[in-house]
């Protein structure tokens, strides 16, 4: 999908096809003559008449064409404009179409009664009269060629981790230029990466001064960015004589020699918040080509191909190991690092992951630093 060659005109006629295919041929969907309710809203681009044949009763939709649409832009140009609207009509229905809408994004327009479809199959439409029910998925992820060429930064790549990590360990106020000098990361680069997250209504800004976080939303949005077991190479291990031997001698390898292994995953999740048992232990080492053959021989495991209960990974980026805790004589990752890799990994770690989101958000006080490390 390249949107340099996309033409307002282009998303509009295959969105309207898109819709027209999902209610079939007994419908009709008609582009109309504009309206007074589109005069009044401008930034709104066409109305469409939807009606099915043989009934006299039909429904508009005031179409807003996006080639990109962010939660920022929802809540600040979109909201407004549907707002008028429907002062002047009730019965007009806004509708979204776009190239690609993420998921946040979907969800505000569902939560405000605005219909979408995007190019990538997802489509949500709901109106009272004539019945119309409409709901399908389809990419979660923007395609390759989708975004548009900008020089904001996305939420991608092991640098973002470290900014995403101190926004979620450490509550606000603080500046960006605090921000750059905490996380080890250049001031336009963290100041492209605050717009981005602005622009995704994940941190609010009075001024120059970040005032306020939503951590739960920024660590899942970080999360749909990572795959935790392609990001972080791993060696695969069994341990036979069993895990909690295996604890046992993590635990005396870090008293006598202090190192770089922290618990992360299921097990680390399980720590703070129990949801489910069993499953692979997963230890981040560091990123030595050596490095897992050799702590695994210190902590009596075998190498295999397949089969493996323990994983050691290497560590995409120093931040995993960046405020660990020290609990049941084993060091674990950071809350907010646990919630990253079980949300990016296999299996059943996305709901552990959501089970220790939960758990943050009722003891926040007890892990959220009240102020940057100096």
């Amino acid at each position: 999908m390249d949107l340099d060659d996309l033409t307002p005109e282009s998303l509009l006629s295959q969105g309207l096809q898109a819709l027209r295919d999902l209610l079939g041929p007994t419908w009709q969907v008609t582009l109309q003559p504009p309206s007074q309710e589109a005069r009044s809203a401008r930034g709104l681009d066409a109305l469409v008449q939807v009606q099915s044949e043989g009934d006299s009763v039909f429904t508009q939709l005031l179409i807003d064409l996006k080639k990109n649409i962010t939660p920022r832009m929802v809540a600040e140009q979109l909201l407004p404009k549907v707002d008028l609207v429907r002062q002047v009509n009730h019965y007009t229905n806004p509708m979204v179409i776009a190239p690609w809408i993420a998921p946040r994004v979907q969800l505000m327009l569902r939560e405000h009664g605005i219909g979408y479809i995007d190019l990538t199959g997802n489509v949500y439409l709901r109106v009272e009269r004539p019945a119309i029910v409409l709901y399908t998925e389809g990419d979660t992820r923007a395609p390759r060629s989708a975004p548009a060429r900008t020089s904001k930064a996305t939420l991608a790549g092991p640098k973002v981790g470290r900014l995403v990590r101190l926004l979620a360990d450490v509550a606000p106020p603080y500046r960006a230029g605090e921000l750059a000098d905490a996380a080890g990361l250049s001031l336009p680069y963290v100041s492209r990466l605050l717009d981005t997250l602005e622009d995704q209504l994940l941190i609010r800004r009075e001024g120059r001064v970040i005032t306020d976080v939503d951590w739960p939303q920024m660590l899942r949005a970080r999360a749909e960015q990572l795959n935790l077991l392609r990001h972080n190479p791993y060696v695969g291990m069994v341990a036979p004589n069993g895990i909690p031997q295996v604890f046992n001698a993590l635990h005396n390898l870090l008293t006598n020699e202090p190192s770089q292994i922290v618990v992360t995953g299921s097990y680390a999740a399980r720590m703070v918040a129990p949801l489910a048992v069993g499953g692979q232990l997963m230890l981040y080492v560091p990123a030595g080509p050596h490095t897992p053959d050799e702590i695994g021989d210190d902590l009596g495991l075998l190498r295999v191909d397949k089969g493996a209960d323990v994983l050691l990974l290497r560590a995409h980026d120093k931040v995993v190991f960046e405020r660990t805790v020290y609990e049941g004589g084993v060091h674990r990752v950071a809350l907010s690092q646990v919630v990253l890799d079980c949300l990016s990994g296999p299996g059943r770690m996305p709901a552990e992951g959501e089970a220790v989101l939960d758990y943050m958000e009722t003891t926040t006080d007890s892990w959220r630093a009240p102020q940057l490390p100096s």
